[in-house]
């Protein structure tokens, strides 16, 4: 066995898909939470990419992505080679989007280890990070283990899934303990209802499952062949062509709309008895939708968060976003209390904080309205 691994067998899949609904009318479809630099200069996907690049070189990492946000994603990594950014036909949930992953790193490296990562989160202590990552690619490099990444919950959260863990896991034979602490990962679990969470943080057995997953090619072809069949037969044909992008672009076309649209989790996390668990004790938010800002934005002494040019009276705990590039003018706030008011070159959303996850049903109806269509 390795003692260690060399980088040029380590890789990062980045998955940066989505369709850009619940952060309208700042995201649109071609252009998605991701790809926005909503809480400083760089994007979310520039983010993610700058956080692995001192663990991984730059031509082993891979983005997912889609047709309508590809062009944007070049734009946004100049650095990564063209090839290493993939679109995929049509969404078909993340399983695809890892198998697809599992044949381009296999083309290059059947020793290869690959991170899955979502390209959207928010982590501000990059070097905590960066450790656990480093960690988890070693211990995924030495055996059939699939390790996830579960964060300690700060709260009882209902739109997370959640993973039970079990018993800590010495390091392996030979190994120097690592800095990172792995647990048995027992049971992955659907997003609870308040109550349930409560119990899970308190119980202090429960990790949120923030969808990062770290394994061997081998590891997750395996798991492909014995759980999903019929995926691991189109990694098999992807493998064969990953090294040429004009025939892998040819044959995802053809086999895209035949995919089963699954889940990773279902597909592979729920049926696996070799999934470890890292304990990922780093700040991280999964930024759902507007009133998540309000976490990282400096309130005033009503509550209100803004950015940009705004001036109340009587009003408390709003959120107030700018993204105007022109005729930048102040915004006026009377009275309004607990809402989300966002406005653009050419709309502007006002809502109750209570309701922002029905922005998503908002911008399915304007892509219903011949007149609105242009909005999405």
């Amino acid at each position: 066995m390795k003692t260690k691994i060399d980088t040029k067998d380590r890789f990062v899949i980045i998955m940066a898909g989505g369709k850009g609904e619940r952060f309208w009318p700042l995201s649109r479809e071609k252009m998605p939470k991701q790809l926005l630099p909503l809480l400083g200069k760089q994007s979310f996907l520039q983010e993610a990419v700058a956080r692995v690049l001192p663990l991984v070189p730059a031509k082993n990492i891979f983005v997912i992505t889609n047709e309508s946000q590809l062009a944007e994603v070049r734009k946004q990594l100049p650095k990564i080679p063209k090839a290493n950014l993939i679109a995929e036909p049509m969404g078909r949930d993340t399983c695809a989007a890892v198998t697809l992953g599992a044949a381009l790193v296999g083309a290059r490296s059947t020793t290869g280890v690959m991170a899955v990562l979502p390209a959207d989160h928010v982590i501000p202590d990059a070097k905590k990070f960066q450790q656990i990552l480093n960690d988890a690619f070693d211990l995924a490099a030495r055996g059939q283990a699939i390790v996830t990444i579960g964060i300690k919950p700060s709260e009882p959260a209902t739109g997370y899934g959640y993973i039970r863990i079990g018993n800590e896991l010495p390091a392996p034979d030979g190994v120097k303990r690592y800095k990172t602490t792995f647990f048995k990962a027992e049971q992955f679990v659907e997003k609870p209802d308040f109550q349930r969470a409560l119990d899970y943080v308190n119980s202090g057995q429960y990790r949120w499952n923030a969808g990062m997953f770290v394994w061997s090619f081998i590891t997750v072809t395996n798991g492909l062949e014995k759980h999903q069949p019929e995926m691991f037969a189109a990694c098999q044909r992807w493998f064969k062509v990953a090294g040429k992008p004009a025939k892998l672009e040819k044959i995802l076309a053809k086999d895209y709309p035949n995919i089963k649209k699954i889940s990773v989790d279902y597909a592979l996390m729920e049926h696996a008895q070799n999934v470890i668990c890292a304990d990922g004790d780093f700040g991280w938010d999964d930024l759902g939708a507007w009133p998540a800002l309000a976490r990282h934005l400096k309130p005033d002494a009503e509550g209100n968060c803004a950015v940009g040019d705004f001036i109340h009276v009587d009003a408390a705990r709003n959120i107030i976003f700018d993204a105007r590039t022109k005729n930048r003018t102040p915004i006026a706030v009377v009275g309004l209390r607990d809402s989300i008011l966002v406005q653009t070159d050419d709309a502007v959303l006002l809502a109750h904080k209570s309701q922002a996850q029905k922005v998503k049903e908002l911008v399915k109806r304007m892509g219903e309205d011949p007149k609105l269509k242009k909005l999405v």
